[in-house]
């Protein structure tokens, strides 16, 4: 019970980055029930955006100037992906059959993938990202710079976009064109710059967490987005998918629900075997089988409509 406070604080860190990546899920299912499998990858670009960034500037550059400039960088990269991904391989499909975009989509996270590892010099090795190594001590819990980091911006993040939904028109051109897009375009709305739109947000997010994914743990490699972006669809599904909210608690859920059984199943008279780090994506999946279980729309109960 001792470390009980520093796990806590470990889930929640893990499940914040979990959320920013599944609201890119999210947002673009709750408009055009597409789930974007390929949105790890973007998570993965956004972060070798960012190490292009941090290799340009010159050596010793601040990271009070070198973090934002990272975020410019990595966001610039992963939202042309995802907005590049919408107009070229999802909608020519969009009246296909939904089997047509979803191998669309894996097949685009393969080729995202092998881009980054052919082209990028050393993809295929873990490369250093600079961190934010600082730790400081707030009673039993040790948390780094990068965590100070990571919890701010998901924070600014979703207070940012929680007013951007409600007041502004194109957020509120969001909800009518997830409600019924056929309606919301007979009013006017250009339902096709709101889908570019939440594309362009999702790409942002992710990009954000692969920074904060870089300066967590030092380095980044071609392979990161593929788990990454399966957990943070787990934690969209747990959230209820197509509820932004839902994502990050989602995410926040996943985070805590790991770590802790990471840590404490060992503890367990014949279990032992089936604690630690190794077995820590069982557990996640395991938690996700059984809320599909019992309550099959998520935590937050969103339901969009079937428009198939």
């Amino acid at each position: 019970m001792n470390t009980l406070p520093q796990q806590l604080a470990n889930g929640l860190l893990l499940g914040s980055m979990y959320g920013l990546i599944a609201i890119g899920y999210t947002m673009v299912y709750g408009i055009v029930q597409l789930i974007n499998f390929a949105h790890g990858e973007i998570f993965m670009t956004g972060a070798f955006g960012a190490l292009t960034v941090s290799l340009i500037l010159p050596s010793g550059t601040p990271m009070w100037a070198l973090v934002p400039l990272m975020l410019i960088g990595g966001g610039i990269v992963a939202i042309l992906i995802a907005v590049g991904a919408e107009r070229f391989a999802y909608r020519p499909l969009r009246g296909a059959p939904r089997l047509a975009p979803l191998i669309t989509a894996i097949g685009l996270s393969l080729a995202l993938q092998e881009v980054v590892r052919n082209f990028y010099p050393q993809a295929d090795r873990a490369r250093p990202f600079p961190g934010l190594d600082t730790t400081h001590d707030l009673g039993s819990v040790t948390i780094k710079d990068a965590d100070i980091f990571l919890i701010i911006a998901a924070a600014v993040c979703m207070a940012a976009l929680a007013v951007f939904v409600r007041r502004s028109r194109t957020g509120r051109a969001m909800q009518a064109t997830a409600q019924d897009p056929d309606t919301a375009q007979l009013m006017g709305i250009d339902t096709n710059r709101i889908i570019v739109v939440a594309f362009a947000i999702g790409g942002f997010f992710a990009a954000v967490a692969a920074v904060a994914y870089g300066l967590k743990y030092g380095s980044i490699e071609y392979r990161m987005g593929f788990l990454m972006g399966l957990k943070a669809f787990t934690a969209a599904v747990l959230g209820g998918i197509g509820n932004i909210y839902g994502a990050m608690l989602g995410g926040v859920v996943l985070g805590i629900a790991e770590t802790l059984a990471s840590a404490y199943i060992t503890n367990i008279p014949g279990m032992q075997q089936l604690g630690g780090s190794s077995w820590a994506n069982v557990w996640a999946f395991c938690l996700l089988i059984l809320v599909l279980l019992l309550r099959p729309q998520g935590l937050l109960g969103e339901r969009v409509a079937d428009r198939a």
